[in-house]
Parts: C-alpha cells; structure tokens; sequence
C-alpha cells in the first residue's frame, strides 16, 4: 500500500503535467484569438489594422478619372475603404472661381454611391476656413484611430508638398499615394520627403480633367461618359457652371 507521501508526489505530478498541458492550449487559443482580431481584406489577406484612403480634392466636378484612381489605388494597396474628401476652401485656389461646396459634396456622394467601399466625408466642408491637408489627416485619425492611412493625391500636387502647411508631421499621419496620368514623370527621390514616405503610380483614365469637364458644361457640350451618369444629370438640372467663367485650374 502506498504511502500518504507517494500519493501526495503523484497527485501533484498529474496536477503539474495537466496544468502545463493546460497552459499550453491556452496558448494556442490566444494565439487563434489574436490571429482573428486581424482585418482580413476583400483579396483574403490579413492586416493588423483596416487600410483606409483618403481621397482629398475639388471634386468640381467629380468625374470617372478620380473614381478609376481611388479604385485602382485601394486595388494595389488593398485598401478596405476609400473615404472622398471634398475641399471646403481651398488652399491653393483661393482666387479661382470654386463651385458652392454643397454641390460638390452631392455630387461626389451621387458618384461615389454604386462602390459599397466608397464613402463621403463633410470633415472639410464643415470646418470653418481655408482647407489644409494636414487638419484633414488629424480629422480622420481622430475619427479612425485604428485605421492604417492613405493620403491620394495628384503627383502634381506632391511637387509642393513640402510647402504644405505642418508638411512634417504628416507623415506620422499617413502614406502618401500620388497618382499620374501615362506620361507625366515624377522622381519621388526629389520630393525631400523621409524615405517610403510617398509612392507614385500611373492611372491612364486621368486624362480626364474636371477642368475639361466645367469648359464642355459652360459651352452645352456633352460629358457624358467623363462623369458618372448622376453627376451628368445634377449638373444639367441645377445648371452648373453655365454661366461660369471658368479659369484653368
């Protein structure tokens, strides 16, 4: 018969096996939790936060060519969401004739309203004052503090995005994506931006212009096919930029 000792020593020896075999699979369990807290995207890849664009601009008006950037750009970097962000007043054309914000917020949200990944933002609009990229991005964030960003803008824009207002606190903010059209040729390396801060890539449908667009309205010519089919009807309803004189912008 046993002793009151050896029962003791096995008693504890099973206890220590279970409580490591325990300890193990609980392991295991969190590592499957953390595992399935990650976002997995639309293309089945898993992220550790949801992947958001921002796609700041006029959008006077709003035509196919932003709608095949922002596509293409939430393609490549396997976006979850791209929020359209229209200006309040801009910084940089604060002496161009500009179409009443209200108009230009409808019809990005008319635009926008097919693409469930698409949405509209009045975080411009609705601040008081001149619009600057970097009130935008601490909005957002503010807004989407888990969220890993994504800044969209014209390569053109990125020429001078060092003159940008707080240009260096941006980039803790967000990555910034600059989409071209075929053969407009840009050298990230000469922007004077920290390193992987900034990419570029070529969108052939930004031909387009919405420059183009506001001259072919004024004058009665057709856009359609330039512009989603709602944003063709809301300008010809409200009369938009008929009796414009419109300067290039």
């Amino acid at each position: 018969m046993a002793s009151t000792t050896e029962k003791t020593e096995k008693v504890h020896t099973v206890d220590t096996a279970d409580m490591r075999s325990m300890s193990q699979i609980t392991s295991r369990l969190n590592d499957s939790s953390r595992l399935a807290l990650k976002k997995r995207s639309k293309r089945g890849r898993i992220h550790e936060h949801p992947r958001v664009g921002i796609m700041g601009g006029t959008f006077d008006p709003i035509h196919n060519g932003h709608l095949v950037a922002a596509s293409e750009v939430a393609w490549v970097y396997d976006l979850d969401e791209v929020i359209f962000v229209p200006t309040g007043r801009p910084v940089f054309k604060q002496n161009k004739v500009v179409t009443n914000p209200e108009d230009r917020y409808l019809m990005t949200v008319i635009a926008t309203a097919s693409n469930p990944s698409f949405t509209v933002s009045r975080v411009d609009i609705d601040r008081p004052g001149i619009t600057y990229t970097i009130d935008t991005l601490r909005d957002i964030r503010t807004m989407r503090p888990d969220a890993e960003l994504f800044f969209i803008t014209g390569a053109d824009a990125l020429a001078e995005i060092m003159r940008w207002k707080d240009a260096d606190d941006m980039w803790s903010l967000a990555h910034f994506v600059g989409v071209t059209r075929p053969g407009y040729a840009m050298d990230t390396n000469s922007l004077n931006v920290p390193d992987g801060a900034v990419d570029v890539i070529e969108i052939p449908a930004l031909a387009i212009s919405s420059t183009d667009i506001r001259r072919r309205s004024s004058r009665g010519e057709p856009v359609w096919y330039l512009v989603p089919d709602g944003v063709v009807q809301y300008i010809t309803k409200h009369g938009l930029y008929l009796s414009q004189a419109q300067e290039s912008v």
